[in-house]
């Protein structure tokens, strides 16, 4: 299964439509260049962690090692060339930006050159194409996580508006996710951004004694390109 970290809640008078810019001050970058920088795989590992410790619903019980963040972000590293995947990764600089050659990276989405220094990386997510030949068209948000003292800051929402431009971009038909029925901001980020709830399973997600639904979400890009299903 797959499950989402803590998002940030933002008030209903806000709407936004698929795809749309994220808040200022976030700087959101195509990571896929960088699963093999020490520096970045040490920072993401530090999030996720964190985060599992203290309770996130990321698909694990217990916080992941570091070799296990690195394996994972290699996979989809190595899928993303081929419009298999697609990795993001959201910085907000603590003084002056701090940017070297090499890589892709955007400003909330919009592509240009440089690379952000991994001491500022606040928050990740990434998608990949489903495997089974007859659902290769969609991609499944598998998890997006924003560490816990950037939430808030819209971190979670810009990250969210960059997986939707990359899966827009390689072609993706519906974009699913799925969110643990207690994780309350993150269901209101994914309904403000068009995400249609499509089924729950009641309870079926077991941390210890305890039980919580699993929602599914899906967003359809075809209607968001103004294009009629084939």
């Amino acid at each position: 299964m797959k499950h989402h970290g803590p998002t940030e809640p933002y008030p209903p008078d806000e709407p936004q439509r698929p795809g749309t810019p994220g808040r200022p001050g976030v700087l959101v970058a195509d990571a896929a260049g960088l699963v093999a920088d020490p520096g970045f795989v040490a920072a993401a590992h530090r999030i996720l962690a964190t985060l599992v410790r203290d309770g996130a619903a990321l698909g694990w019980v217990d916080p992941p090692s570091e070799a296990e963040v690195a394996a994972l972000l290699r996979s989809v590293g190595d899928a993303a060339p081929q419009g298999n995947a697609a990795l993001c990764a959201a910085f907000i600089p603590l003084a002056e930006p701090t940017v070297s050659p090499g890589g892709l990276s955007a400003i909330d989405g919009a592509p240009g050159p440089g690379r952000p220094s991994p001491g500022g990386l606040v928050g990740l997510g990434y998608w990949t194409r489903y495997a089974r030949p007859t659902h290769r068209q969609h991609a499944d948000v598998r998890r997006v996580a924003v560490a816990a003292h950037a939430q808030g800051r819209g971190v979670g929402r810009a990250l969210t508006h960059a997986l939707i431009a990359s899966a827009d971009a390689a072609g993706v038909e519906m974009l699913t996710l799925d969110v643990r029925g207690d994780n309350a901001a993150a269901l209101h980020l994914y309904r403000s951004l068009g995400f249609a709830e499509y089924g729950r399973l009641k309870d079926f997600v077991a941390v210890g004694s305890r039980r919580y639904d699993t929602v599914f979400y899906a967003l359809d890009l075809r209607e968001h390109r103004g294009t009629a299903p084939r």
